[in-house]
């Protein structure tokens, strides 16, 4: 007897469709992390430099950029001369390209 490979996946997703909702919140994330990074490519900034930048709302960016944070995307580098905001930057994984 043959198993068909990635039959439980198919049948899952034939029963269980991913609702619209879902994939519209996870294509949002995905375009607001390109953002995200390709802000933070030029120079550190803080949240509400990016949100300036991005015209997207101060919790909306700090809430982006935890998670960019807590998986390894983005570090904190230092705070801002008033003492309120870090700044952000893209992690450095230690591959120089020079």
């Amino acid at each position: 007897m043959e198993v068909e490979k990635g039959k439980t996946a198919k049948y899952l997703k034939e029963k269980r469709p991913v609702p619209k909702e879902v994939t519209g919140q996870l294509k949002y994330y995905t375009k607001t992390k390109k953002l995200l990074l390709n802000a933070l490519k030029e120079k550190e900034k803080t949240v509400p430099q990016l949100a300036e930048e991005l015209k997207l709302p101060r919790d909306e960016v700090l809430f982006q950029l935890m998670s960019l944070l807590k998986y390894g995307f983005v570090e904190t580098g230092e705070i801002d001369d008033m003492d309120e905001y870090f700044y952000y930057k893209i992690k450095n994984d230690g591959k120089d390209k020079s």
